[in-house]
């Protein structure tokens, strides 16, 4: 199966054109719920592909405005590479979404292929494998309980590095989860100032993202990205999905479609034993 049988035509996308400011992708990424946009530039040969922002750049950095100070180059990929390549290509990028040039101007983006799309042609079995669950799935879990509030969430899941928390409840046991797209439906960037040359021992009391830089006893305009305080109960999925260790990698993949989710616990013996992410899946392509 080749790329151009599973990308999404540039005719069809959503992309956000260069000059352009952080709340243009931010209100995409939020309506949309995608983890990137595209970022295009208009020239006198018309319309050339510069970059892609990421939910987590506008979260990262929430002083830049600038949307050519946000976005990140990402490899690229051509209409006529395989499955099996793209797959491979974003394993070792760690990329979610490739974008597709043309094979002689690799400045026209001609598409997107994404790791959705993967997961779609593996659950409809367009790619063969027999990988099975507990081939691919990280036994490794992130947790956090459900009283936690939800800026104290955010900070773990960004430690962690994973998009994504098991909630567990007050007998241990898992009742929910947590991910990141749940997280920027409800971000908020709040406009401020700080005294700049005073002491930074405040920030963590206030669960603020990113702490001013120290430069003089002076204020400075400061833009922190916040989150409502109240616990993570309040915005957790409750109704979790799961899977076996037993189960295959296809039987998994029509599961994250049908649920439009991007992880799903692994159980065994009625005990949280992992987690099955989609990009674990793209080893089975």
């Amino acid at each position: 199966m080749k790329v151009a049988d599973a990308m999404t035509p540039a005719e069809d996308l959503v992309t956000v054109s260069l000059p352009g400011s952080r709340d243009d992708a931010l209100e995409y990424l939020q309506e949309r719920k995608f983890s990137s946009v595209p970022v295009v530039r208009d020239t006198e040969a018309g319309e050339r592909y510069r970059g892609l922002v990421s939910r987590d750049d506008l979260i990262e950095h929430p002083d830049e405005d600038d949307l050519a100070m946000l976005m990140r180059e990402v490899p690229t990929t051509t209409a006529d590479a395989t499955l099996h390549e793209l797959a491979a290509l974003m394993l070792s990028a760690g990329t979610r979404r490739v974008p597709v040039v043309d094979a002689t101007d690799d400045g026209t983006l001609v598409g997107i292929v994404t790791i959705t799309d993967v997961i779609h042609a593996l659950a409809r079995e367009e790619v063969g494998t027999e990988a099975d669950v507990g081939g691919l799935c990280n036994g490794t879990v992130n947790t956090t309980y459900a009283g936690t509030p939800l800026p104290v969430a955010e900070r773990e899941i960004g430690l962690a590095d994973v998009p994504y928390t098991v909630v567990l409840g007050d007998d241990a046991e898992m009742t929910g989860m947590l991910t990141e797209v749940d997280i920027v439906a409800v971000a908020e960037v709040v406009e401020g100032e700080e005294n700049a040359g005073a002491s930074m021992a405040g920030d963590d009391e206030d669960w603020k993202w990113e702490s001013v830089q120290s430069v003089g006893n002076r204020y400075v305009p400061t833009r922190n990205v916040e989150f409502p305080d109240e616990p993570v109960s309040t915005f957790m999925t409750e109704d979790v999905v799961t899977v076996s260790k037993r189960k295959s990698a296809v039987e998994a993949a029509q599961l994250m479609i049908t649920n439009d989710i991007e992880q799903i616990p692994v159980v065994s013996g009625g005990e949280l034993a992992g987690v099955l992410r989609d990009v674990h899946l793209l080893e089975a392509v």
